[in-house]
């Protein structure tokens, strides 16, 4: 990267991209188009995304799912049953907002507001086969349908070898399929959802043989479970684009959260189990 004259310019040599910008206009020039395309896609998410934190948005670490406007938000770190809450609860009625983290604000009614986060969702080979998904992705896949092109070619290669068994990087973090957002309709036969009030919490933990329970503890929203600038994994603002956020935006709507229902679950390998459990603790809140 190199500044002269006001004018910033960088390369991805990897992905052959090259980028100039002032305060006016960014240029992207490749050699393919796919790679402009998504370079392209990426800047306009991140600039839409802080001009959301300007506006006093947050992102909460956290997955949503809506029914009758009203949304339960499911936190956790990563491994908690954040994906599969989501998606168990969008197979038995409810619509899906997010898998992994959405955007909130407290509003002047003394609610707070979710809207869905605009990226590739991302879902595990595993919990699609025991979710009952993994066939119908598959047939698409043979079928020539192509999946999030940010999706590891390992990933591509099981789905059409039919492997079910999850992948993982020599760093230990997963590969997964990777969902453009319609998909999770067009693909999985999801409802989704493009906004709701939040109604409660859900603070789940996966054990393989445990029996799905509700938890006695009372794990409770921290600042921890909401991103900042130091802990998102956001693209460096090396164009100097994007408007700061308040700093005291996550300390805000930590507080309002704090005041919903929430309830601390046990969540296993047995998916009909964690269906019902779930079902009838993200009613009972969504009804309180």
């Amino acid at each position: 990267m190199s500044r002269q004259d006001g004018v910033t310019y960088a390369v991805q040599p990897d992905e052959r991209l090259a980028y100039q910008a002032d305060r006016r206009r960014l240029v992207i020039v490749g050699e393919h188009p796919e790679p402009v395309a998504v370079a392209a896609a990426r800047l306009a998410r991140e600039l839409v995304r802080a001009q959301l934190l300007a506006d006093g948005w947050t992102v909460p670490h956290a997955s949503a799912a809506v029914k009758d406007g009203r949304t339960v938000l499911t936190l956790g770190d990563k491994g908690a049953g954040k994906t599969t809450t989501a998606l168990l609860l969008a197979r038995a009625g409810w619509e899906l907002l997010s898998n992994d983290r959405v955007f909130a604000r407290p509003e002047p009614n003394d609610c707070v507001r979710v809207l869905p986060w605009p990226s590739a969702a991302a879902i595990g080979l595993g919990l699609l086969d025991a979710t009952g998904l993994y066939d119908q992705v598959r047939e698409r896949v043979l079928a020539g349908g192509r999946l999030h092109p940010t999706q590891h070619p390992r990933v591509t290669e099981a789905l059409n070898a039919g492997s079910r068994e999850p992948l993982w990087k020599d760093t230990g973090r997963a590969l997964k399929p990777q969902f453009f957002p319609d998909q999770l309709g067009t693909w999985l036969g999801l409802t989704l959802a493009t906004g709701a009030q939040a109604a409660g919490l859900l603070f789940p933990t996966v054990n393989p043989e445990a029996v799905p329970a509700e938890l006695e503890d009372d794990r409770a929203l921290t600042e921890g479970d909401v991103f900042s600038a130091q802990t998102e994994d956001r693209y460096p603002d090396i164009f100097s684009l994007l408007p700061a956020a308040a700093p005291e935006n996550a300390a805000i709507l930590v507080e309002r959260l704090g005041r919903l229902p929430r309830r601390s679950l046990m969540l296993s390998h047995d998916t009909d189990a964690n269906s019902a459990l779930l079902a009838k603790t993200a009613d009972d809140i969504a009804a309180a």
